[in-house]
């Protein structure tokens, strides 16, 4: 396990487009991603130990978010040859235990991952209305896989950007595992 920070964010970026697989076995289309305020893409897996000290505040923020017409997207960029704890009936069985109610994409090829420069499990991006990169930081403050400040920075986060289209100035990177690139 190799701790990563994510980058700094890079306001204005536009948002990659993608077209991913889903746990439906449909592909899920980022241009079909319509009349919401802000989107929220965010790289995950299923073996991750920070991923899973933080999953249901994540999935509770999400809901949370969905009320402010926010639209979470989770991805899944490891090489699930070399991990098989991320293959995709164990996503199916990740999202099921942990009651997703957002997509849970699989990134087989790793393409998107790249497209969006993600480093780490977790990494957030959130995007405003005009999918312009707003946030690229964390949720919580943890350490030694504890969350130690309960201050939702990613919810203060996606609020503002769907309040004013502008994310803080002031971000702190996401930490977590690497991406387990082929």
């Amino acid at each position: 396990m190799v701790l990563l920070s994510s980058s700094i964010c890079d306001f204005g970026r536009k948002m990659p487009e993608f077209k991913l697989k889903g746990l439906d076995d449909n592909f899920f289309d980022s241009q079909k991603i319509e009349n919401y305020d802000a989107i929220l893409i965010f790289f995950i897996c299923n073996h991750c130990p920070y991923v899973k000290a933080i999953i249901k505040e994540l999935v509770l923020t999400s809901i949370e978010l969905k009320k402010k017409n926010v639209v979470s997207i989770a991805i899944m960029p490891n090489d699930t040859i070399k991990y098989p704890e991320d293959n995709f009936e164990n996503m199916k069985r990740f999202s099921e235990v942990n009651k997703f109610h957002f997509p849970y994409l699989l990134d087989d090829t790793q393409v998107v991952s790249k497209k969006f420069d993600a480093v780490c499990t977790p990494d957030f991006f959130g995007y405003n209305r005009d999918r312009e990169l707003q946030y690229r930081g964390r949720l919580f403050e943890m350490k030694n896989l504890e969350i130690v400040d309960r201050k939702n920075h990613l919810l203060e986060a996606m609020q503002l950007i769907v309040k004013t289209g502008v994310g803080p100035k002031k971000q702190i990177p996401s930490s977590g595992c690497s991406i387990k690139w082929k």
